[in-house]
């Protein structure tokens, strides 16, 4: 779905998509022979591993394209929704569902596949779903400890497992592809069919493995776009010389909010703490630590608005700026130099003291006595208007 939902695909429009996906799903299972049942319990009797491959393919084709599309910055993995893991229950439900697909021949999907084309004992195994649903339903109070155990929350399998994603998707598309030679070699001897070449000196077949596992392989040195990000940020041997920052002075700054300037967002990213304590007026608190978060996009993607980062000196600002610019947010972004810290002394702090020096520092000192007193005011009045940040909608589907 990525990158059309959700920002080009709302949720009507969603319907009506699923609906035509839906329609070709279904034709392509009859199509591949998943409405038959002995053709799915050839799985478990070794003569048909037809659904062994698709789902394979499927989780291959899923895991390549996610580390594809984030690599480059069109899908957000913020955004899609992961099921909650009940250990507990998964392990008992899939020993009942297995052994319902052993004896019944189907699974949910492809008992419909079959009901639909008229199938006689898919229409039963539906039946007997439905039945299970409503005596579940029914007795859910005598289930619920058993169902809600041991909740992992929604972990992903690479971080479980303390690797990346990129290397895990190598292990899945190189175990695909073993399972692929495995289940041919099986399946010729349990048919007795006769090989003239093996699967692996097969040119064909050897040159689509190796291009597979080279796919594969490639994707262990795909960051997604929010992991590479950081990883700038995180250097430490950053240094803000190094990197293409654009600077606003405090003087321009304090015009542009005396002037209530609609085109700036100004952004503090100290903790929320020290935001609280002290701050520039109309300032929007995000941390540095959680500005790569999901729900701050919208925020910082306005094409109208001015991006201006500031911290207690600068930098953080810097790395936030940068970070942001990574990020895929506004391309020009600015920080505000000497940060809150110059801003506090030579304006909100100014001191009283005679006039006296060149021309240039009177009229200097003179701005920013004015417009110190209509800060004041912004300052007050920006109190009045709290920033509601936008909660991002989780993307949800999947068979």
């Amino acid at each position: 779905m990525a990158p059309l939902a959700p920002d080009i695909i709302g949720n009507e429009l969603n319907l009506m998509i699923a609906l035509i996906i839906g329609i070709a799903f279904g034709f392509i299972l009859e199509q591949a022979g998943f409405s038959s049942s002995r053709k799915l319990a050839g799985l478990f009797y070794g003569y048909d591993f037809v659904v062994l491959r698709v789902f394979f393919t499927a989780a291959i084709t899923a895991a390549s394209g996610i580390v594809l599309l984030s690599h480059f910055g069109l899908l957000n993995i913020d955004l899609i929704y992961i099921n909650p893991t009940f250990l507990s229950s998964a392990i008992i439900g899939g020993i009942i569902m297995g052994a319902g697909f052993i004896i019944g021949g189907f699974c949910p999907g492809t008992s419909v596949c079959g009901a639909a084309i008229g199938k006689i004992d898919a229409m039963v195994f539906i039946l007997g779903t439905f039945l299970g649903v409503f005596f579940f339903t029914e007795g859910y109070p005598l289930f619920k400890n058993l169902y809600t155990a041991n909740n992992l929350g929604s972990p992903f399998v690479f971080d479980s497992l303390g690797i990346s994603r990129g290397l895990f998707a190598f292990l899945l598309v190189t175990g695909a592809v073993g399972a692929f030679i495995a289940t041919t070699v099986i399946e010729n001897k349990v048919n007795k069919r006769k090989v003239e070449k093996p699967f692996l000196k097969n040119y064909r077949y050897s040159i689509l493995t190796a291009i597979t596992i080279l796919i594969g392989f490639i994707l262990i040195f795909l960051p997604d776009q929010k992991t590479k990000a950081l990883a700038v940020v995180a250097d430490k041997n950053w240094v803000i010389e190094d990197q293409t920052i654009q600077t606003i002075t405090i003087d321009e700054l304090a015009l542009r909010l005396t002037e209530r300037d609609r085109k700036i967002q100004l952004i503090d990213v100290r903790s929320t703490n020290d935001f609280n304590a002290d701050n520039i007026p109309t300032a929007i608190n995000i941390p540095l630590d959680s500005l790569a978060n999901v729900e701050w996009r919208d925020l910082l993607t306005q094409s109208n608005k001015d991006n201006i980062f500031y911290c207690k000196g600068q930098l953080m600002s810097s790395k936030a700026a940068v970070l942001s610019r990574l990020l895929g947010d506004n391309p020009v972004n600015y920080v505000l130099e000497g940060g809150l810290q110059d801003f506090n002394h030579n304006i909100m702090d100014i001191q009283e003291t005679e006039l006296s020096g060149s021309n240039q520092e009177l009229d200097t000192y003179r701005f920013r006595k004015n417009v110190r007193e209509k800060l004041l005011i912004l300052k007050k009045e920006a109190k009045k208007e709290p920033v509601i940040r936008k909660k991002p909608k989780k993307v949800q589907g999947g068979c």
